[in-house]
């Protein structure tokens, strides 16, 4: 999973702003550093900008992830493709399906049940004029 710069942009602004409440408990926790506590001091009159800042992070993030997911398809996928036997070289075109993968095929032909070649996923990819809808989406096959 990749995680886009402005969410760790915007936790890292969150973790700035409120430095003022959570470094004295650590330093405390670790040894009672007074130089963690006079740093995180300094830092409380920045907070308010930090805190602005780490929103407007996060609100980028929000949107690019809404962007994503609302972005329509560049590329329709098509749903015909033509198997081609390659033992009699008979063609049908024929609907491929979109909730699995088709392993096999028998040639209305020859009767030759087909089956994908090494490194192809299923007949469609092996033998069609079209690839399989998962490999058209740019996803993995079956």
């Amino acid at each position: 999973m990749k995680i886009p710069t402005s969410m760790i942009g915007s936790a890292f602004a969150f973790l700035l702003a409120t430095v003022c409440c959570w470094l004295p408990w650590l330093a405390a926790a670790i040894g009672g550093a007074a130089g963690l506590s006079a740093f995180s001091e300094g830092l409380e009159k920045w907070s308010g900008w930090l805190m602005v800042l780490g929103a407007g992070l996060a609100a980028w993030s929000g949107w690019q992830f809404w962007q994503k997911r609302t972005a329509p398809k560049t590329a329709a996928i098509v749903l015909k493709s033509m198997l081609t036997c390659p033992n009699c070289g008979f063609q049908k075109t024929e609907i491929m399906p979109t909730d699995a993968c088709q392993f096999f095929y028998e040639c209305e032909n020859c009767k030759r049940v087909l089956k994908p070649l090494k490194g192809d996923c299923c007949v469609y990819c092996s033998y069609g004029t079209v690839k399989c809808p998962p490999i058209q989406a740019g996803e993995k096959c079956c």
